[in-house]
């Protein structure tokens, strides 16, 4: 299953490339999103961006489709890589997995400055589910939750920026 979100947030985008490069923002992101027992497992900075993996557990609203396959807090890993693209924008790629579920997700991600000073934000995704004749129906399933924890993921990244 793809997936595209997209969210303007009302700064500018040096302040919301400080915000990505900032593996503080990133742990008050997952915290403000309800996650729990949060990780830095990797930080690696860069003159140009950052990695980071990250582990954490979440609560999910699992769908009864995926209530044999899909646990309700698992350990979550992502694996984020962040940098500047060197014509004044910014973004990068990313990895989720799931202790013990058969599912691979992977990503782009891609910050650009609006015209009005704001910056726009664009998460693109490929979500697969690994399981004989269920698995597409499931990542459909799913795909309610996922944005709901993309957007919560927005709002964090909002609250962030407005306590700056």
């Amino acid at each position: 299953m793809k997936l595209t979100m997209k969210h303007d947030f009302d700064h500018p985008i040096e302040e919301v490339w400080a915000m990505f490069s900032d593996p503080k923002a990133h742990v008050a992101k997952f915290e403000a999103m309800g996650h729990h027992n949060i990780e830095v497992i990797t930080e690696e900075p860069s003159d140009d961006g950052l990695r980071m993996v990250i582990k954490r557990n979440t609560d999910l609203d699992v769908p009864a489709i995926a209530k044999k396959v899909l646990p309700s807090s698992p350990l979550v890993t992502t694996d984020d890589v962040w940098m500047d693209k060197g014509d004044g924008t910014y973004g990068g790629h990313f990895d989720v997995t799931m202790d013990g579920v058969p599912q691979q997700t992977k990503g782009t991600t891609l910050i650009t400055s609006n015209d009005d000073g704001t910056t726009h934000y664009e998460i693109e995704m490929d979500v697969s589910i690994k399981v004989p004749l269920i698995g597409d129906r499931i990542a459909k399933a799913s795909k309610g939750e996922l944005e709901k924890q993309i957007n919560a993921e927005f709002a964090a990244g909002d609250a962030w920026l407005s306590r700056a």
